[in-house]
């Protein structure tokens, strides 16, 4: 399976297996949809909830770490949801049943200032899973979540979370990595926030979403449209066309159809390069 060593590969089978035992059949435990808790029962997205396959648990990175036994009580556990552009899969007030993850898509973390008017925080790609700091605490969410584009969405019942915590040296690992990085995550965007050259908020926003620890689906290459990464940076779509077109000319990125790919990423992560295209 490619993204598995080796040593993790007994891990992974004995995950499979357990899964296919069980397959269809509904968790004595956590029987909730990972939606419920923001959606109706009677929503779109509660009612394409399902057991992930054998490829969406290849896409969850955390899984490779754990013991056997460990495995098994998280995919006993795990289930995902087939998000359409618009859907939420949480919202601010609502409290945490599940940590979430994206298997496939693009999502956005989102909440609304004093004002009242919506501000995004981050983008979330593939190989991300996020809220694990509201899922320690057990507290009502501060931001919502919502699908830019269809997207396929695990989540981890929060009981099975907090087993994990208590028995797992690996997922203690990935969590604590996690928590690390999305501290620096949150400190560059505020930075990125008071920066006024929008070319370098482009490149320094199009950086957070390569992460490999935080995202470790995306690779070289980011599925994302320039209206998508508007939404995201704050600017018109025309503007971030004009930004990604200076960056391309520094060869710092490449555009290509339906995504970007990174040429050089310390050179997005730079705030002292100059972006713009000289006359």
């Amino acid at each position: 399976m490619p993204g598995y060593e080796p040593h993790t590969r007994p891990r992974f089978d004995a995950m499979l297996s357990f899964r296919r035992q069980f397959k269809g059949l509904p968790s004595p435990d956590f029987p909730e949809s990972p939606f419920s808790m923001s959606l109706s029962s009677d929503s779109p997205l509660h009612k394409r909830r399902r057991s992930p396959d054998a490829g969406e648990l290849a896409g969850i990175p955390w899984l490779a770490l754990l013991l056997p036994v460990e495995c098994a009580q998280a995919v006993a556990g795990l289930i995902v949801g087939d998000a359409l552009p618009g859907d939420y899969v949480c919202r601010v007030g609502k409290p945490v049943t599940y940590w979430f993850g994206v298997v496939e898509g693009l999502l956005k973390m989102s909440g609304d200032n004093s004002q009242g008017l919506p501000m995004t925080f981050t983008g979330l790609p593939p190989g991300g899973w996020f809220g694990e700091g509201t899922a320690l605490k057990r507290e009502p969410y501060r931001y919502n979540i919502q699908a830019l584009r269809k997207s396929v969405v695990a989540g981890l019942p929060v009981d099975t979370f907090h087993w994990l915590l208590d028995h797992s040296i690996g997922f203690n690992r990935f969590v604590m990595k996690q928590l690390n990085e999305r501290l620096g995550q949150f400190i560059a965007a505020r930075e990125i926030d008071r920066m006024t050259d929008p070319d370098v908020r482009v490149a320094r926003s199009l950086a957070a979403l390569f992460n490999p620890v935080l995202y470790p689906g995306v690779g070289e290459i980011l599925r994302i449209t320039q209206q998508e990464l508007a939404y995201l940076v704050g600017l018109s779509r025309q503007r971030v066309n004009e930004a990604l077109a200076n960056l391309q000319a520094q060869e710092a990125i490449r555009i290509e159809y339906g995504g970007v790919r990174v040429l050089n990423l310390s050179a997005l992560r730079s705030s002292t390069l100059t972006y713009k295209t000289e006359l």
